[in-house]
């Protein structure tokens, strides 16, 4: 697999692989209702957070995703997950999503640092071509995050997705290319700095 496993540390987070042993630590990170309002599932039990661990455990077995842990420096805590998506080697790019913080980390440089720590190993170590970014359309937190750390916005895919609250989404497409990562690299340079 093209993917393989890597723990990324940086000054305020360390991102590693998720694994079994991870599931009450993200779940107390998961207590907050904002968290859950435009992703994939809602985390409401400590068996809800079995079921998104040992799903994104499945889809690594199977090469489909590749779930990792955020890990908070200061808090000495978990406080949240992100995934590569949609990989694909033979074209040489894959999408970084499924990301969700505790409330306590937003506005901090915790997301902006995991978004440099990831980019910087697609491109450079993994030598991806392009990765990709998404959001549910009504999530203009997000979009302005994605844009803020150097996403282009590609466009919309109209009445894409049934949530699971039953809402048909529109999600927002981002990508960063290879040959805007030495920009995008210095930007987020400058804000962590």
């Amino acid at each position: 697999m093209w993917i393989k496993p890597v723990t990324l540390t940086g000054n305020h987070v360390t991102i590693r692989p998720m694994e079994v042993e991870d599931i009450e630590e993200l779940y107390a990170a998961a207590q907050y209702e904002g968290i859950w309002d435009y992703m994939p599932m809602r985390i409401d039990s400590l068996e809800d957070m079995k079921t998104l661990v040992h799903q994104a455990l499945t889809s690594r077995e199977k090469g489909a995703e590749f779930p990792f842990v955020i890990y908070d420096h200061k808090q000495k805590q978990l406080v949240g997950s992100t995934r590569f998506l949609d990989i694909s080697e033979k074209d040489r790019h894959l999408e970084i999503g499924w990301t969700w913080l505790t409330p306590s980390v937003w506005r901090s440089p915790v997301n902006t640092e995991c978004k440099y720590l990831l980019f910087q190993h697609c491109f450079e170590e993994l030598e991806t071509i392009r990765v990709q970014l998404k959001t549910d359309g009504r999530n203009k937190r997000s979009q302005v995050a994605i844009e803020r750390i150097g996403g282009v916005r590609e466009g919309v895919l109209r009445k894409s997705r049934l949530t699971y609250t039953g809402y048909v989404r529109d999600t927002v497409y981002f990508s960063v290319l290879e040959s805007e990562w030495p920009g995008v690299k210095k930007k987020l340079e400058r804000k962590l700095a």
